[in-house]
């Protein structure tokens, strides 16, 4: 089946799924992992210190994949101000944004808080802006200062949160009445039937994470990910970490880990969601070979 969303078109993606930006795990070879099975990988420049290694990690990533892929930029979680520290913070962001550009990367995704920044310098370059945040109002402002697509996060996912954080069904069903660019539904989705809903609620594409920790090519040590499948979503203790707003539970998996049951690669974990997504439609009597949201 042939997928079409307003992120494909955007994009070039086989699938509308996106992947997350992962600190210390963002870089080509998972990247590419993800990018060659159809969806957009991401590097998460802050994984690179360094910007000769992010060059050359940009530059493995294109000998890895022929395929779409972008560059996050997760700035800190207050105002950047006129400070001179907070200046030479924006000067080190355009710095990494700069090394993208000039190895021709027109797909960027942004978080933290206020990128506007950013977003201009990206359009200057003819590039796209994709702009991560967890409440509507600050979609709406993303959306305002030029923003070319938002990733919304429910409640139900991991990372830092907001004390007024909303579920996933409430963000993009809102979202989509509020909002004219492309939305990137995230939290707590792993499984087909959440992809599925999620382009239903009104979602042009589906941003993936905890359930892509637990997949062959993501580097994180195999003794983590056996104690991830096996636990117990609807615990008190896990479910306090994920709906009780405390900064220290930022890197508590999300309840996505609920419909993971084994290790298995990238391409296997996108080609069972997709799959999956197909045979659900076509058993609602979906009878064409296109889905499409255009």
């Amino acid at each position: 089946m042939i997928w079409k969303t307003r992120i494909t078109k955007i994009t070039g993606i086989k699938y509308p799924v996106v992947m997350g930006a992962f600190g210390g795990w963002g870089k080509s070879k998972f990247a590419s992992s993800f990018s060659n099975a159809g969806g957009l990988g991401i590097i998460a420049a802050l994984n690179f210190p360094n910007l000769e290694d992010f060059k050359i990690d940009l530059q493995n990533m294109k000998n890895l994949t022929d395929k779409p892929f972008g560059v996050n930029l997760s700035l800190p979680h207050h105002t950047l101000m006129d400070t001179n520290e907070d200046k030479k913070t924006k000067k080190r962001y355009l710095e990494y944004l700069e090394v993208a550009l000039n190895e021709n990367i027109k797909i960027f995704t942004t978080s933290g808080f206020k990128a506007k920044f950013l977003g201009d310098r990206i359009h200057q370059a003819g590039g796209y802006w994709f702009h991560k945040c967890v409440l509507i109002k600050h979609a709406v402002a993303a959306e305002k200062d030029g923003a070319d697509a938002v990733t919304l996060v429910g409640l139900e996912g991991t990372g830092f949160k907001n004390p007024f954080s909303n579920t996933t069904l409430i963000n993009i069903t809102m979202a989509k009445k509020l909002l004219k660019i492309p939305i990137i539904a995230a939290g707590g989705i792993g499984d087909a039937r959440g992809y599925l809903s999620a382009l239903a609620l009104g979602a042009d594409a589906v941003c993936f994470g905890t359930a892509l920790m637990i997949t062959k090519e993501c580097p994180v040590a195999l003794n983590i990910k056996k104690k991830w499948l096996n636990m117990d979503i609807f615990d008190e203790d896990f479910y306090n970490r994920i709906f009780h707003y405390n900064v220290k539970n930022f890197m508590s998996p999300s309840m996505a880990l609920g419909h993971r049951k084994e290790i298995v690669p990238v391409k296997a974990f996108i080609e069972e969601i997709i799959d999956g997504a197909e045979k659900i439609l076509k058993l609602w009597g979906f009878k064409t070979e296109e889905f499409s949201t255009l």
